[in-house]
């Protein structure tokens, strides 16, 4: 995980990322682990991961994307933005709205996930467990 120190402040910052990737209509999702101290250790989510230390968040989000589920991508626009601090270290989010052409069976989850899916939007609600993101996706008017 790279991280970005400010040697005067002590303060560490990061960069997330997060794929949300359409094609005809549905949006893929897939399956993670999280917790085991929680009742569902595995969760629906969108790709994501974090950018490595001088990485553009631009080229981040497609090289996850592809190493994760093997698929290719093309950037359409960041959709919403967030930031979490934990203690000194903060964490600025940039999700994005990737294309694809590829083939739904041409989806190859590596091994730090469960299982992959398409959606409709409108099956955000079912999968999707986290309220904020909800609003978020809601705001782009992606369902």
């Amino acid at each position: 995980m790279a991280k970005q120190d400010n040697a005067e402040t002590g303060h560490q910052y990061r960069i997330l990322v997060k794929g949300i990737v359409h094609k005809e209509n549905r949006f893929l999702i897939v399956e993670k682990f999280f917790d085991d101290n929680i009742m569902e250790p595995y969760q629906w989510e969108f790709v994501d991961g974090v950018a490595e230390f001088g990485e553009s968040p631009d080229l981040a989000v497609a090289r996850i994307i592809q190493e994760q589920t093997g698929l290719t991508v093309v950037i359409d626009r960041i959709l919403y933005t967030w930031t979490v601090m934990i203690g000194s270290e903060c964490t600025l989010g940039l999700s994005y709205l990737c294309l694809t052409d590829m083939e739904e069976d041409e989806v190859v989850v590596s091994e730090e996930l469960r299982s992959a899916k398409w959606i409709d939007a409108e099956e955000f609600p079912d999968y999707i467990k986290n309220k904020r993101m909800l609003g978020d996706l809601q705001d782009a008017e992606l369902y």
